[in-house]
């Protein structure tokens, strides 16, 4: 799958912010179809004595169509939160 094109600035700043980056990119399977979202991290949290750890998908919305782009990642939303579920 071809890399959004700030998908380095986004990395780097969650880099910047003390996440470390897990997966790039990170695999989902469900019922045998296999996912893949951009990136995995995780994060040591002093307060509160644990890690919190994130997916990221990223998506700039910059092609022709705001509408088509909007629709595209709203699927995607979607389908990965089932799969998460």
């Amino acid at each position: 799958m071809a890399r959004d094109s700030i998908h380095i600035a986004v990395r780097k700043a969650l880099e910047k912010d003390n996440w470390a980056i897990t997966n790039d990119p990170f695999y989902l399977e469900s019922g045998g179809v296999q996912v893949e979202i951009d990136l995995a991290a995780e994060k040591f949290i002093i307060a509160d004595k644990g890690m919190s750890k994130i997916i990221v998908e990223i998506k700039s919305l910059n092609r022709r169509s705001l509408l088509h782009d909007f629709h595209a990642a709203l699927g995607q939303y979607i389908d990965y939160r089932g799969i998460l579920k």
